[in-house]
């Protein structure tokens, strides 16, 4: 069985160590401990103390810590969010949420070890962005072609130039890219719909035909080939004997469900899009 707590334990400093263990109010022990017993660290991460300790009215964290430990505990803390009330509010469309009671499809998505470290480390991978240029051959002779991992035409466009060996990982990312734009910036995404020959290029490398979704919402339609990405990074790792992707057939069975959830972490947390839905109920 994976060991979540060595993993968490890669991505985490010693100064996020610190700051848990102190949260954790039990001192030197804790951090020691944290180190030596990684299965503990999922258990502090889920305090909440911890939240309060970087989100609270008084927070007390020294600048530094990672974005990995931030995105930790915001999963989490959006995981007792909606524990404590029976519904969330759903996109529907930009600046419109509607309540939708099944909070516990979402909290059942989340308990799950190993969606919630996916969800944390994938947060957490985005905060910094890759970009870069490629020379391409074309009718005219070579040209340079620019990307960025948040322009999917041009990620899907580089995934199919790959070498086979390299696919896996690319079609993994170009997954994340469809989660990330329609589960953080869904209302971007909507404000800025995809014309019709950048569906039928990012539907083609997904491997679906684009006329199927003709009539979806650009954040439908990332739920949809988002998915398939993920089904394609395991498909191509199968065909060159790598491992470590099995997870993703999971991610994309429950594909909407970390955008719904995605959706509640970012209006509560970092858009600040307040719709009252997620607050207790008295």
């Amino acid at each position: 069985m994976l060991n979540h707590g060595l993993l968490y334990l890669e991505h985490l400093s010693d100064r996020d160590l610190r700051v848990m263990g102190d949260a954790a109010d039990v001192g030197e022990l804790t951090r020691d401990r944290l180190r030596h017993r990684p299965e503990v660290v999922d258990e502090v991460l889920a305090e909440p103390a911890l939240f309060d300790a970087l989100f609270g009215p008084a927070p007390v964290v020294e600048l530094g810590v990672t974005p990995f430990l931030v995105f930790a505990v915001l999963v989490n803390q959006t995981a007792r969010d909606l524990a404590a009330t029976p519904h969330f509010p759903e996109w529907v469309g930009v600046g419109q949420r509607l309540p939708v009671f099944d909070s516990s499809t979402l909290s059942a998505l989340i308990d799950d070890a190993v969606r919630r470290y996916f969800l944390i480390e994938f947060l957490a991978s985005f905060t910094t962005v890759a970009s870069g240029s490629v020379w391409v051959q074309t009718e005219r002779g070579y040209r340079r072609r620019r990307w960025s991992e948040l322009d999917p035409v041009a990620m899907s466009e580089l995934v199919d130039r790959l070498p086979t060996v390299s696919r896996p990982a690319g079609y993994r990312r170009l997954g994340d890219v469809a989660l990330f734009l329609s589960g953080v910036f869904p209302d971007h995404t909507s404000r800025h719909p995809l014309g019709e020959s950048s569906r039928a290029r990012l539907a083609a490398s997904a491997g679906i035909d684009s006329a199927r979704l003709e009539d979806e919402g650009d954040v439908r339609f990332l739920e949809v080939i988002g998915s398939e990405w993920y089904d394609k990074a395991v498909e191509s790792a199968d065909r060159v004997a790598a491992t470590g992707l099995g997870h993703l057939t999971d991610m994309a069975r429950h594909f909407t469900d970390a955008r719904r959830f995605l959706n509640c972490l970012t209006d509560r947390y970092l858009h600040r899009h307040d719709t009252g839905l997620m607050h207790p109920a008295a």
